[in-house]
């Protein structure tokens, strides 16, 4: 590639500039971001890119598009870029949820442009460009979305981008995407976030300073619930209606778990701690996660 042009320098958009330039994927690498604090960043790390204030100056003549912003900004972004790409730029993103983005890419992007939609598993509770990585992306998932009106020959270029840059890749629909993460990503964040509410409302409720006391519990949700709040928005946004069915389960199997604790039924919350404990092995075998006690944490 010549060109490549990356909307939004946070943690991913970072990383993905730190490997590209690693292995030599492009020749020409074109940012642009809003945040004056960040485009501060960028130069004090002094990434080898070209900042630009326009966004005609990154997207004429990219060869790759990739849109690492909230989702929320992706109809002005798009209606920004439109006189500026052609249908041999190759547009993606890193967004977490593609129901929704799916339907304003369709109703706004010009029409014979193609945007293939990407989803790299990989991330962390910090933001910002100082946070990126050139690992950021190995030996983690990256799903590629593959609906009726997908272009192949981008959706194959792409597979080759993400397998470059580290990942493994996969194949699915935006349907089966969104109903996959809402229950693996979308709810822990949630119910992170609901936590640790939950520990400051009851701090205040019974008037004792609890916080300072958080066992290993708490402090690793804690560090889910540091995520950013804009992209997290967006994503309970754009995957409401899955994420609502699954709360609906996680609460009947709360109301269940209460039940069995007011009753004291040994062996019906003994069956539960068993089989949830089990899923631990399996992520492990399945190579999700190491297999060293407290997540590898030398203190």
């Amino acid at each position: 590639m010549k060109k490549v042009f990356i909307i939004g320098c946070g943690l991913l958009g970072s990383s993905l500039v730190r490997i590209i330039v690693k292995k030599k994927l492009a020749e020409k690498i074109f940012i642009y971001e809003k945040s004056k604090l960040n485009i501060i960043k960028i130069k004090r790390l002094k990434l080898p890119v070209t900042i630009v204030k326009s966004l005609r100056d990154g997207a004429l003549n990219s060869d790759l598009i990739i849109f690492c912003t909230p989702m929320s900004q992706y109809k002005g972004l798009i209606l920004k870029i439109n006189n500026f790409i052609s249908p041999k730029t190759i547009i993606t993103d890193v967004g977490s949820a593609k129901i929704n983005s799916s339907k304003i890419i369709k109703n706004f992007l010009k029409k014979g442009v193609y945007w293939t939609q990407s989803h790299p598993i990989a991330g962390s509770e910090v933001s910002g460009p100082e946070y990126g990585k050139d690992n950021m992306f190995k030996n983690k998932w990256c799903v590629l979305i593959k609906d009726k009106e997908t272009n192949i020959k981008h959706l194959r270029f792409l597979d080759s981008f993400w397998k470059k840059v580290g990942s493994k890749t996969v194949k699915m629909n935006s349907e089966k995407h969104d109903k996959i993460f809402s229950i693996t990503s979308h709810l822990p964040h949630l119910i992170a976030y609901n936590l640790v509410k939950s520990a400051k409302d009851y701090e205040k409720k019974i008037k004792l300073d609890l916080i300072k006391y958080s066992a290993g519990g708490l402090r690793d949700f804690s560090r889910i619930a540091a995520s950013n709040e804009i992209m997290w928005r967006d994503i309970f946004f754009d995957n409401s209606q899955n994420i609502a069915k699954v709360i609906d389960i996680f609460v009947k199997n709360l109301k269940d778990f209460k039940k069995d604790i007011k009753l004291k039924k040994n062996k019906s919350i003994i069956s539960k701690l068993i089989k949830a404990k089990r899923v631990r092995s399996q992520i492990i075998k399945l190579k999700q996660d190491i297999n060293r006690p407290d997540f590898g944490r030398s203190n």
